[in-house]
């Protein structure tokens, strides 16, 4: 495979007319990668809050994704629960580690049973904690690990994701900087998915069918 990488670098190269070890090209690269510029931001991800979350509800909304926004972190359980009624759910769920929903008043919630731990086969429901929202298209970060295990988002038919207001931004540029302050510029997570509304595919036939390869149901709960 090295000899394979080398070759197929220095013909990349040879086509730009560079040399291997040009060090004003590698300053160049470090000072990009270190400064981390913007791309092209459209104007729809500009703007104050309340106009960014109303964008990103309706991008989550338009891919059948429901939105419940409440007052503060000890309404979620109640919420959730009154989905999961209003669904013909079971009131059972699972979760992660995520210190932020285990400080959430669940015992509150009468009948509505909680577990810990990755997903498992029989599970209906799985609920995560997202890092943050992008208006400009309806997307939760969701970073992978023991606090949120991806396998809540994809095992389950029905995900619910808890995202604080304060944490939704306009553009994926300012999401991947809130990424690298909540994580790290070196300390990635092993994935960052980005979930804009229940799986679906037309792959067959070119026909939508939902819930194909995930959750059929997506419910985002906006908190503060």
């Amino acid at each position: 495979m090295s000899v394979a990488r080398t070759a197929i670098l220095g013909r990349i190269r040879a086509s730009l007319k560079a040399k291997a070890g040009d060090e004003a090209r590698i300053a160049a690269a470090n000072t990009r990668i270190a400064t981390h510029a913007n791309q092209l931001v459209p104007e729809r991800a500009r703007g104050p809050e309340q106009g960014r979350v109303a964008l990103f509800r309706s991008f989550l909304e338009g891919q059948l994704a429901s939105v419940i926004e409440v007052a503060g972190d000890d309404a979620v359980p109640a919420a959730i629960n009154t989905y999961l009624q209003q669904m013909e759910l079971p009131a059972r769920l699972r979760m992660g580690a995520d210190a932020r929903l285990a400080a959430m008043p669940f015992a509150a919630e009468r009948g509505l049973v909680v577990e810990t731990g990755p997903a498992q086969a029989d599970d209906a429901v799985g609920l995560s904690h997202a890092l943050c929202g992008i208006a400009e298209t309806g997307t939760l970060v969701m970073a992978a690990g023991g606090d949120n295990p991806v396998t809540l988002a994809f095992l389950p038919t029905t995900h619910i994701i808890v995202v604080r207001r304060d944490t939704i931004v306009g553009s994926y540029e300012e999401a991947v900087s809130k990424v690298r302050d909540a994580l790290g510029a070196i300390s990635m997570p092993r994935t960052l998915n980005y979930i804009s509304g229940p799986s679906r595919t037309a792959d067959i036939g070119g026909k939508i069918v939902i819930g194909a390869h995930g959750p059929r149901n997506l419910a985002v709960i906006v908190t503060g």
